[in-house]
This record gives C-alpha cells, sequence and structure tokens, in this order.
C-alpha cells in the first residue's frame, strides 16, 4: 500500500503514534474573573504593564463538561502583555513612573532637612540645594519655595528624622547602592557649599543614611570622602 507524501498525514500519523494527538478525556480547569485593574511592574516583562487581579474556580472536566468543583484558584495578577500570573506581592515593586516620583520628592526631603540643619543664611547653600532639587525633577523650585517650605517645617511639630524615614524608607529598597549613596552625597553637597559639616548636618546626613538601611561606616566614609573633594 503506497503511503502518502502529505506532510500534515504524516505528522498526524506520528502524532497518534506517540499518544500526543489524543483528544484529552478529562483534567481540571480553572475558569477566571476579573476583580480589578491598574497599572505594576511586571517582573517578567521588566517593565511597566497594566495587570487584571483576577480570581478562579477548578472543575473537574469530563469530555469538556465541568462536572466536580475543585476548590478556589488565585487572587493572580495577570500581565496584559505577557499573560503571565504573579503573586499580589508583585504590587510592592513601584511602577517606573512612580519609582522616579519618589526619588524626587526624596531628594526634595533631603535638602529641606539639610538646610533646615545648617540655617539658609548661606546663599551658597540655597542655591545648591536649589539647584539639586531642580536636577530631581522640580524645575521650577525657587530660593523663596524652599525658605517658605522651611518656615512651615519649622512651625511643625514632627521631628526631621520622622520626616525623612516616611520620605526615604519606602525608597531605599529599591534603590542599588548607587542610587543611595547618590541621594546621600546630594545632601552633603548642599551641606558642604558653605564650608565644614555642621553638627545639626551630620546628624541630618546619619539620618538620611539610616533611613536608607545604609551601614554606618559606609555613610561615614561617603561623607568624609565628599568633605575631603573639591567643590
Amino acid at each position: 500500500m503506497r503511503r502518502s507524501r502529505d506532510p500534515r498525514a504524516r505528522t498526524a500519523r506520528a502524532e497518534r503514534a506517540n499518544g500526543t494527538g489524543r483528544v484529552r478525556v478529562a483534567g481540571v480547569r480553572t475558569v477566571w474573573h476579573t476583580v480589578d485593574d491598574g497599572d505594576f511592574f511586571c517582573p517578567g516583562c521588566g517593565g511597566d504593564r497594566s495587570y487584571r487581579r483576577r480570581t478562579g474556580h477548578r472543575r473537574f472536566v469530563l469530555l469538556g463538561v465541568p462536572l466536580v468543583p475543585r476548590g478556589s484558584a488565585g487572587p493572580v495578577l495577570e500581565c496584559a502583555a505577557c499573560r503571565a500570573h504573579f503573586g499580589a506581592e508583585a504590587l510592592d515593586h513601584p511602577t517606573t513612573t512612580r519609582l522616579a516620583a519618589m526619588l524626587r520628592d526624596a531628594v526634595h526631603a533631603v535638602a529641606l532637612a539639610v538646610l533646615a540643619a545648617g540655617g539658609t543664611e548661606a546663599r551658597a547653600a540655597r542655591e545648591t540645594a536649589v539647584e539639586t532639587v531642580r536636577a530631581a525633577g522640580y524645575p521650577e523650585c525657587s530660593e523663596e519655595q524652599l525658605t517658605a517650605l522651611l518656615a512651615a517645617l519649622g512651625a511643625d511639630s514632627v521631628p526631621v528624622e520622622i520626616e525623612l524615614h516616611e520620605a526615604l524608607a519606602p525608597l531605599g529598597p529599591h534603590l542599588a547602592p548607587a542610587g543611595r549613596e547618590s541621594l546621600l552625597l546630594q545632601g552633603a553637597r548642599i551641606a558642604l557649599a558653605d564650608g565644614l559639616y555642621r553638627a545639626g548636618e551630620r546628624d541630618v546626613l546619619a539620618a538620611v543614611g539610616a533611613a536608607l538601611c545604609m551601614d554606618a561606616d559606609d555613610i561615614e566614609r561617603l561623607l568624609a570622602e565628599a568633605a575631603r573633594t573639591p567643590s
């Protein structure tokens, strides 16, 4: 008997021979339902994506007919791009846009804290603070705005350490070591703009490093190196 030369026929015969062409008779199927959506940093794609938060119900299926419930599934986050599923902990990582905003606000908080500790009498310190804040993402920042904010902070009873911790602690885990060091050194440059560190400025910079979970020895080393570097 002459065999067909049709490659599709040969493929079908091969599938029947190894079982891959058989129809699945029974199994467990999950039916998913979307409960909400949003944006997140997808661990699979490595970038900002939309997601759907989904819950599901498992059922034993026989010949395509759902029969016996087998429990619930999820909740999971389903990436709209790669369709992969992730746990709710994926939302702990900020989106790229959110991370940029957190970093911008952190620089602003550090600049205000250093100025509050060292005073605003020195023009060089004020100008360096304004340049630092503008470069971080506030191009409209001015000396008058910073001075007004410092006056408001002076009337606030919340300690500077608490303000810094609230601004920096959520950011620290998402920064590489070089990013944490850069943030600390930006504050150091403001403090050094009008001369050597004052005691209050050193305390604030130490609080910045601590809020970023930096080692105390690394903080001292970086501050010392910044003081030896010509401006």
